[in-house]
């Protein structure tokens, strides 16, 4: 990324698309791309937070017109006082500890609504399927075991094929120089036993430059693919599962030790990839090594939920085995595989072939990972306007994952860095900006994993005319969830095609304190500064920014990131005192945040060209407490209000980014 945003000496006649200026850095940051160096860790303090003024979430919203809609106390982002009484709540908790917990209520319904139809399955049908495959597992274990560990095994034998094998003709080299896709015909030449009848067969289809191959049939003897991880053509209903698969290598400044630790601990992995992974559940541990730290020989039986940031894509469930092996001397290998060929279930969309990882130890500390992504999938049910980037495989290619883990490890590197944060002239603590970074992962973790259609979100249609594309959930939280205001909120959200704004244009536009005013309805009116901030990596654009909206109670802490595979600007208004609390290196946990924001996708794969897409998929996200709606239903007028909203922004960003002619 080479272009940064409009100056911030001036506040006029800004354009957005050719914004080089410069920006003066108060703080040295570490980088991921610059030489190693040595880092250490600071102390996070216990602190607790409190203190949120009403008057801050006050909204006025612009009308399409122009107009001006006041609806005052009726929706704000988190209520007065949330943060204190949540510390209250829990000081009394903790005197009444016979007391038994509160349970939170299942997301509710509106009323008229009916559920999207967007997700894969209902929560109840997950659940009875993780519950099916434990017992699967656990029913004659010692068999299973068995079986389990033979296909983990063959599939790291696999992945590794894979994953070493150089380029042509099992690798197709996309023109960014980077990217690698995978050749069927090659890939079964390879990996499978075929006739030469057959081979014909898919001579012809890879000329018609199909990306899937026909499905055939298993009873014949004659057409037979011997592999363990050929689709079962019972289970794929009227239309084959389309194949995706694709390679990418990076480099991270991390050991290969702290990348497994990160892969092997699901929670932690969960947590990593949260812009991809939106639910997991550990089934069991089938072996595991005696000495701690050492993953060799490590299989996992898990569950996971894949998304893309937006309600309008499915997510794709999968069960399968995760297998850990010392390849050789500092390099190894995670490898995932489904299980549906062991455990077979009728209604399967999705399977992971052999995927995963190698990571090979480099000098000075860094890591060098390749990484496979080979699924079978379900794509029918894709929002139409994602169709290009899901069905080409791009929205899940090996690039994001790997761009993922570059990103995270140039994050932690930032937060252990021992660098000063300067606002105003005032130099921040240690602790409060290792606070600062904190509160912004977890809302970033927590914006990612409520914009998809994760089985856990309730997502449903507005019950508006006109509103297909539009999305909107209550959630329930109790004081026992630690950084969410407690009671009801509602989320709501859309996605839009801009077929004339580029990816880097949108970004550079929303993530900029100068023109934040013209989208933002907290900001209308208002000009907006940036009284501190801190780089993540050696782009300036990618930072977590604390602005202040001039003449108005409105705090924001926002993070900007951008990489080849997605753009996000996230953001939550907060009041001054919790700010200044979190700087003074208070407990982040403590602070009830509702994270809003935008995910920024190119609207057609980038590998192929080498070049930036010139449309994008913008998903716009808000998550808001609403003083008129229960955990039961949301009036008309606040259903009315929130598709007004959505509109609104989404207007104001496509007037502000759309070149005039």
């Amino acid at each position: 990324m080479d272009g940064v945003g409009p100056s911030d000496d001036d506040h006029s006649d800004q354009t957005i698309e050719e914004d080089n200026d410069e920006y003066s850095m108060s703080e040295t940051e570490s980088s991921m791309t610059s030489s190693p160096d040595e880092m250490t860790t600071s102390s996070d303090s216990d602190d607790s937070i409190g203190g949120i003024n009403r008057e801050l979430f006050t909204m006025n919203v612009g009308g399409l017109a122009g107009q001006r809609m006041q609806f005052g106390r009726q929706l704000g982002f988190v209520p007065p006082d949330v943060n204190s009484k949540i510390n209250s709540s829990a000081s009394q908790s903790n005197r009444d500890a016979g007391s038994p917990p509160v349970t939170p209520r299942s997301p509710p319904h509106s009323p008229g609504t009916n559920h999207s139809d967007c997700g894969s399955n209902s929560v109840g049908s997950n659940l009875r399927r993780a519950s099916d495959l434990f017992m699967a597992v656990s029913v004659s274990a010692e068999v299973n075991k068995m079986k389990i560990t033979e296909l983990a095994v063959a599939a790291m034998e696999e992945l590794t094929k894979m994953a070493l094998i150089k380029g042509e003709p099992l690798w197709r080299l996309q023109e960014d120089g980077k990217s690698e896709i995978l050749n069927d015909v090659e890939y079964i030449r390879e990996f499978r036993h075929v006739d030469a009848t057959l081979m014909e067969i898919m001579k012809m289809v890879e000329v018609r430059h199909s990306q899937s191959l026909p499905s055939l049939d298993s009873n014949s003897h004659e057409y037979e693919l011997e592999s363990e991880y050929k689709p079962l053509p019972h289970e794929l209903g009227p239309e084959p599962l389309h194949t995706e698969a694709s390679r990418e290598t990076g480099y991270v400044r991390v050991n290969p030790l702290s990348i497994l630790e990160l892969l092997m601990d699901f929670k932690h992995w969960s947590s990593l990839f949260s812009n991809i992974v939106s639910k997991t559940i550990m089934l069991g541990v089938l072996s595991s090594s005696e000495v701690e730290g050492n993953f060799d020989g490590t299989l996992q039986v898990m569950t996971a939920e894949f998304h893309v940031p937006s309600p309008l894509v499915p997510v794709r469930e999968s069960y399968f085995a995760r297998y850990c092996k010392q390849l050789c001397p500092g390099t190894w290998g995670v490898v995932d595989v489904s299980l549906e060929n062991l455990f077979p279930y009728p209604s399967v969309k999705f399977r992971r072939r052999p995927s995963g990882c190698l990571i090979q130890a480099m000098p000075n500390g860094w890591s060098k990972v390749i990484w496979v992504e080979h699924v079978e999938v379900d794509n029918r049910w894709v929002h139409s306007i994602f169709q290009p980037i899901v069905i080409s495989g791009f929205a899940y290619s090996a690039k994001r994952w790997i761009n993922t883990i570059v990103q995270q490890c140039v994050r932690y590197a930032t937060l252990m860095a021992r660098t000063t944060l300067i606002n105003a002239g005032v130099i921040i603590s240690q602790d409060g900006r290792t606070s600062l970074l904190k509160l912004s992962e977890r809302m970033v973790r927590t914006f990612c994993v409520e914009i998809s259609a994760s089985t856990e979100n309730k997502w449903m249609k507005f019950p508006i005319r006109g509103a297909d594309d539009k999305r909107i959930m209550t959630k329930y939280s109790t004081t026992d969830d630690i950084g969410k205001p407690p009671g009801p909120s509602v989320a709501f959200a859309s996605s839009v095609w801009l077929p004339a704004a580029s990816p880097r244009l949108v970004f550079n536009f929303l993530r900029h304190e100068n023109f934040r005013n013209k989208w933002d309805i907290l900001s209308y009116g208002h000009a907006i500064r940036e009284n501190a901030y801190v780089v993540n990596g050696e782009d300036p654009r990618n930072r977590i920014s604390i602005m202040e909206v001039l003449g108005s109670p409105v705090m924001y802490l926002q993070e900007s990131y951008s990489d080849s595979t997605g753009s996000y600007v996230i953001y939550a208004p907060m009041d001054s005192y919790a700010l200044s609390l979190v700087l003074n290196g208070g407990n982040p946990d403590k602070v009830a945040i509702l994270p809003s924001g935008f995910a920024i996708l190119p609207d057609r794969p980038t590998w192929g060209s080498g070049k930036e897409s010139s449309g994008s998929l913008l998903t716009v996200g808000f998550h808001i407490v609403d003083g008129a709606s229960s955990e039961d239903s949301i009036p008309p007028e606040s259903l009315d209000t929130m598709h007004h909203i959505l509109m609104e922004t989404a207007i104001s960003i496509r007037t502000a980014v759309t070149p005039k002619y």
